[in-house]
């Protein structure tokens, strides 16, 4: 007999939380804002309501559904089932946060806070929730996600974006190729290497890709095709510009091997769960063969 669908709440500490926590009390964090020129109750009010959202959407779990709940820092140690239907309540990057762990699962965003998140990704609210797990599943986008893969079989996926690059502010050096591209490499020493997707598009890479005037087209969420820039590329002897952004259809792939002691690569914002790269190892980053199914 096959499991009844369980239902994973996906949520983040609220600012509230986390100020009470590291104050003690309430009246403590009260006082700490207001040296701040801040005001608790704006921040009481945001938590609030994340709670009641929260509340809501458990509320309208089928009563033959099974449940579970993780809090964003423990979404390493959880472990996902196929039969889950992934609910995630809070922010547009929640949603990336949990899509690296996930292997087809269908995801619901649930916007908590409408008008301060872009809802991009936490595209519904919270009193729906019932009529859309009744059809979760059914009509969802298939979001394009970027990895990357290091000779090690180091593997990271990630649904905006991969940067590669030095901890810090260090310069990053290493050569760079691209598949299928008669075998140019080209020694580059420059503030890292930003990959992203069309869902990337939004954050981050917009922001690169704006300074660079926009000349490449912006690829669209579900299109299998990436954007590449070299953040600051340093022109020396040693060391070139030729190659600083490009496009990354499928199944290209762009190519990094490592000349520094140590470079990183992290997904997402999230630089605490890096992959670490010595001398000499090489890196592949291109589209990944999964996507994010995500509610529409």
């Amino acid at each position: 007999m096959s499991l009844a669908p369980r239902a994973v709440l996906v949520h983040r500490t609220t600012e509230y939380e986390e100020l009470v926590a590291h104050h003690g009390t309430h009246g403590q964090a009260a006082f700490f804002l207001a040296t701040r020129g801040r005001d608790i109750e704006e921040v009481a009010e945001r938590h609030h309501r994340t709670r009641r959202a929260l509340a809501e959407v458990t509320a309208a779990i089928p009563l033959t559904w099974r449940q579970a709940r993780v809090e964003r820092t423990d979404l390493d140690r959880f472990l996902f089932a196929p039969e889950d239907v992934v609910v995630v309540v809070g922010q547009d990057g929640l949603v990336a946060n949990v899509a690296k762990y996930l292997s087809g699962q269908p995801v619901l965003g649930i916007d908590t806070e409408p008008g301060r998140n872009p809802g991009v990704l936490v595209r519904h609210r919270s009193r729906d929730t019932a009529e859309l797990l009744a059809v979760a599943g059914a009509s969802v986008d298939e979001l394009t996600m970027v990895e990357a893969v290091a000779d090690d079989t180091q593997r990271l996926v990630a649904l905006n974006e991969i940067y590669l690059g030095a901890a810090g502010h260090q310069t990053a050096r290493y050569r760079l190729g691209l598949e299928g591209d008669g075998g140019v490499v080209e020694a580059q020493a420059s503030s890292g290497v930003l990959v992203g997707t069309g869902t990337g598009a939004t954050g981050w890479l917009r922001s690169v890709w704006q300074e660079r005037g926009g000349g490449l087209p912006l690829p669209r969420p579900t299109e299998e095709r990436l954007l590449w820039f070299v953040r600051e590329a340093w022109p020396s002897p040693a060391t070139g510009t030729t190659l600083t952004a490009g496009e990354l259809p499928a199944p290209t792939r762009l190519r990094l091997t490592v000349e520094s002691e140590r470079l990183i690569a992290f997904g997402d914002g999230m630089e605490a769960d890096a992959v670490e790269l010595t001398w000499g190892q090489t890196v592949e980053v291109g589209v990944c063969g999964e996507r994010l199914r995500l509610v529409g």
